[in-house]
């Protein structure tokens, strides 16, 4: 017997315990490697309508260029994935100006949005896209690591010294986002690239988690949760909630499971 590894991810979203509405969107192509969450821009009109039409538009060009085949076709290094992954996001933009100006009651929506892409091989890259203040994370060997920066005014006021992670969490201007999709005609999302272990686990999740859980509870969290992805969302949900749920709050949990293949005789 030899063993391959199969990566496969599994989603959950929740309204929360004080919004009317959920404006998160999800997507989850396990078949092509390919996962993605988004975040309507909370206060504005059509958050809902921008989350979903981002997520389809890049859901539809991901199928397209992917087919039924798992991006096993690119390059190892991750860079034709990035490449995949800006134009998905590049698309999403469009799709949600096109509607806005189509609908006038619908002006000024936007999104947040995070794309990631396996491209398995020796070694399985992660290729990851993203705008807004929703985040990517890999747990690897015990310890938690974000892999995406917020486009926010208070993680730029983070970044130049004028204020501390601390005083970030009750800043009157956390909710701001300094880069979002929608909101204008061209946006450049950020890009990241891993190689991942066999045993690494990746986090997409909107502010709804990472405003009620530190990061450092976050890692304790998904250790002692145990290894089932199905179990780690349904974890992190409930302890969103149970802090007081004040956003919609959704996660996708990515992992590899072994698989036992039969040798050739």
């Amino acid at each position: 017997m030899t063993s391959a590894l199969t990566w496969y991810g599994v989603g959950l979203t929740d309204v929360g315990r004080k919004r009317a509405s959920n404006q998160d969107a999800m997507v989850i192509l396990n078949p092509l490697c390919a996962w993605g969450i988004a975040d309507g821009m909370g206060g504005l009109p059509g958050g809902d309508v921008a989350s979903q039409l981002a997520i389809g538009a890049a859901t539809e060009f991901l199928r397209e260029r992917l087919g039924d085949a798992s991006p096993a076709v690119f390059d190892n290094d991750g860079i034709e994935a990035e490449a995949l992954l800006h134009d998905a996001i590049k698309l999403s933009n469009q799709a949600v100006r096109k509607e806005a100006h189509r609908d006038p009651k619908l002006f000024g929506m936007g999104t947040t949005i995070v794309l990631l892409c396996l491209v398995p091989g020796a070694k399985t890259v992660a290729s990851i896209a993203h705008v807004g203040d929703s985040r990517a994370y890999l747990l690897h060997d015990g310890t938690l690591t974000r892999l995406t920066r917020d486009h926010s005014a208070v993680e730029e006021y983070i970044r130049r010294g004028l204020i501390t992670a601390e005083q970030a969490i009750d800043h009157p201007h956390k909710h701001i986002l300094s880069r979002a999709i929608g909101v204008s005609d061209r946006v450049d999302p950020d890009l990241v690239t891993r190689a991942l272990e066999p045993h690494d686990l990746i986090l997409l999740c909107t502010d709804g988690l990472t405003k009620m859980i530190k990061d450092d509870e976050l890692q304790q969290i998904l250790i002692k949760t145990g290894p089932k992805p199905e179990t780690i969302c349904r974890r992190l949900v409930d302890e969103a909630n149970e802090r007081g749920g004040d956003d919609n709050v959704t996660v996708v949990v990515v992992k590899a499971a072994e698989q036992k293949l039969a040798a050739r005789p």
